[in-house]
């Protein structure tokens, strides 16, 4: 099999997903998974498609991420293992779409405007 290769995105973060075939190495930044995301839920987020479909352990993943948080990252990793997982078997399209794990999350920050402390936050008021 060759190298399959998507985007996922969430916030700010963007993640380029390669796959391959081999014994389930997940690579992000060039460290392992369990370096990158120390976080036990965090490391969760990033399986879930792979134990959804039952593929763990079959593919090799080296994942480029950056920008934003942790959660955001691991949120578009999630969204790029799950569009790799489409493009190799499209018979894994219909659990990962029931699972949402398809859905580009839309949600931003929303942008600061001139005359307001923050998006929509005022400056405080005063009378005298």
């Amino acid at each position: 099999m060759e190298v399959v290769n998507t985007i996922g995105r969430r916030k700010t973060s963007i993640a380029r997903v390669y796959m391959s075939s081999g014994k389930g190495e997940i690579l992000i930044n060039d460290r392992e998974l369990k370096n990158y995301f120390p976080s036990e839920v965090l490391q969760i987020i990033v399986k879930q498609p792979l134990v959804k479909v039952e593929e763990d352990g079959n593919f090799d993943f080296k994942i480029n991420v950056d920008g934003g948080g942790l959660k955001g990252q691991a949120e578009a990793i999630r969204l790029g293992i799950s569009r790799a997982l489409i493009e190799v078997n499209e018979e894994h399209r219909s659990p990962l779409k029931q699972e949402g794990f398809l859905t580009r999350d839309p949600r931003m920050v929303e942008r600061k405007k001139y005359g307001r402390r923050k998006a929509r936050r005022r400056f405080q008021f005063s009378k005298r």
